[in-house]
C-alpha cells in the first residue's frame, strides 16, 4: 500500500506532504496514524514542521467512505481531534502550506498549525453540517479564536467556503503565494524561525497558549529560565558587539 505521507527531514525542520492523490489527500485512519508517528519524532527531537499536500490540494477533508462507517464509539475516541491537538501542542512552530482544497478535517488540520500560508487557489471551510455531522476536531472553537464569531458562524453554520483573498482578509492565512512558490515561502518562514533561539521559541509558544489565568506568573517563570540560558548571554553579547562596531 502506498505511503500516506512523504516525509523529508533536515536538522531544523520536517516537511510532511499529505499523499493520497487518488482521494484528494482525504484524511483516513492510516494517515492519522502516520502523523502520530511524525509527532512522536518531533516531541522527542523538536523541529519546525511544514505540512503541505500533493497534487495541488492540501486535504479535501476526512475520507467520507471511512467516515460513513464510523459510529458513536469512534466519535468518542476523538480520532482526528486527538491528533490535531497533538500537532497544535508540538514544541516548535507548525506551518501549514495550503493549496487547493482545505475542507472539513483538512481545514481543521490547518487550524491546528501556528502559521497558514496559501496559494490563490485555496478554498477553505467546514461543510460538515451539509453531511449531517459537525466539525468535531477543533473548528468549533479554534475557528472562533482565529476569525471571530460572525465569520466562524458563517463557515460552521451556513457552509461558507472562503477563497484565498477572503481568508487573508479574515486573517485566517498570513500570505498568498503562487503555487510554485508556496513551499519556498514555507521554508523562508521556517528559516526565520531557525534564526531565533530554539529554546526561546519553544517557551514562547508554550506561554502563548497558556490560559489567561496563568499570566503573568507563567511569563515571569519562563523568563527566569531564559535569563539563565547560555543563548541569552551569547546573543545579547553579540548584539552589543555589533552595536559597538557600527
Amino acid at each position: 500500500m502506498p505511503a500516506a505521507l512523504h516525509v523529508t527531514e533536515t536538522e531544523d525542520r520536517v516537511v510532511v506532504e499529505l499523499h493520497r492523490p487518488e482521494v484528494r489527500n482525504a484524511i483516513d485512519r492510516r494517515m492519522v496514524d502516520d502523523l502520530h508517528g511524525v509527532c512522536g519524532d518531533l516531541e522527542e527531537r523538536p523541529r519546525t514542521l511544514i505540512i503541505t499536500g500533493s497534487g495541488g490540494i492540501f486535504a479535501s477533508g476526512a475520507d467520507i467512505a471511512e467516515l460513513r462507517e464510523r459510529r458513536r464509539d469512534d466519535a468518542l475516541a476523538g480520532i482526528n481531534s486527538t491528533l490535531f491537538a497533538r500537532i497544535a501542542a508540538l514544541p516548535m512552530p507548525v506551518i501549514a502550506a495550503l493549496d487547493g482544497y482545505a475542507l472539513g478535517g483538512g481545514a481543521e488540520l490547518a487550524f491546528a498549525a501556528d502559521f497558514r500560508i496559501a496559494t490563490p487557489r485555496l478554498r477553505i471551510g467546514n461543510p460538515e453540517t451539509g453531511l449531517g455531522i459537525l466539525p468535531a476536531a477543533g473548528a468549533t472553537w479554534r475557528l472562533k479564536e482565529l476569525v471571530g464569531e460572525p465569520m466562524a458562524k458563517e463557515i460552521l453554520l451556513a457552509g461558507r467556503i472562503l477563497t484565498a483573498e477572503e481568508a487573508l482578509d479574515a486573517r485566517l492565512i498570513t500570505s498568498i503565494h503562487e503555487p510554485d512558490e508556496l513551499l519556498r515561502a514555507a521554508h523562508d518562514l521556517a528559516d526565520r524561525i531557525a534564526r531565533q533561539d530554539p529554546l526561546a521559541v519553544r517557551i514562547t509558544k508554550s506561554v502563548f497558549h497558556a490560559p489567561r489565568e496563568a499570566h503573568p506568573m507563567i511569563d515571569q517563570l519562563a523568563q527566569a529560565i531564559l535569563f539563565e540560558s547560555d543563548a541569552k548571554f551569547d546573543r545579547m553579547q553579540q548584539f552589543l558587539d555589533r552595536k559597538k562596531g557600527s
